[in-house]
């Protein structure tokens, strides 16, 4: 049994969510803190991933990316590196798939979070990045942290974007998901629920540590 696939995902998973969630703290941050009109606009628009089917996401990325299309040719031609068929084009498609959950999740932390703190804070002279990283953060960590947990789980099992703008190359770009699907569609049901119960393990561990950062805001309150 070639563990690539699993090795290829996790690499994936964790990488896009890297990069997904200090972005999404970031845009939940300052999104929460807009005026309405604002907020309303921009949440449809960086939530819009989350309602899409996963194929449309992975078109309308081949669309930008793609080696003939406007940023995939000019990072060709500039940087010699291709946005499609690549393993870290699975990266790009994750985050933007994953994306909607850390932000939606870091923005409901936010908006909870007592302001009166923080204008105490104010009120003694403390920075507004000590504020933030000593008492907004914090106080929120919880659901930041479940946000970025249930973002690593969307990631790792992610399809439709992937094998659109990734594909399935074995030992290249192979991931859990796609690997059950080839294996599907020739026939090879043993491997194939081989790498199912592997997912399930991971998805389950996954929820587990989840339930355990609620448990744990819960008591902390």
């Amino acid at each position: 049994m070639d563990w690539f696939p699993l090795y290829n995902s996790l690499r994936i998973a964790a990488v896009s969510t890297g990069m997904v969630f200090f972005l999404g703290i970031w845009s939940a941050y300052y999104i929460a803190r807009a005026p309405r009109a604002v907020k309303g606009l921009l949440d449809v628009v960086l939530t819009l991933p989350l309602v899409l089917p996963p194929t449309v996401v992975g078109y309308l990325l081949l669309l930008a990316l793609g080696p003939r299309r406007a940023v995939g040719s000019w990072v060709l031609e500039h940087f010699g590196a291709r946005l499609t068929m690549t393993w870290w084009s699975a990266v790009i498609a994750t985050a933007v798939v994953s994306f909607p959950l850390m932000y939606r999740t870091a923005r409901g932390a936010f908006e909870a979070f007592d302001e009166t703190l923080a204008q105490a804070g104010k009120t003694l002279g403390l920075s507004n990045a000590f504020i933030f990283w000593r008492i907004r953060m914090p106080a929120c960590r919880q659901g930041i942290l479940a946000g970025g947990v249930l973002t690593f789980a969307r990631a790792l099992g992610e399809y439709g974007a992937t094998s659109m703008l990734a594909g399935y190359t074995p030992g290249r770009t192979a991931t859990i998901s796609t690997t059950v699907y080839q294996l599907w569609r020739t026939n090879e049901d043993g491997l194939a629920l081989r790498w199912v119960l592997v997912n399930l393990a991971i998805s389950a561990a996954v929820l587990l540590a989840v339930n355990l950062l609620e448990r744990k805001g819960e008591k902390g309150r």
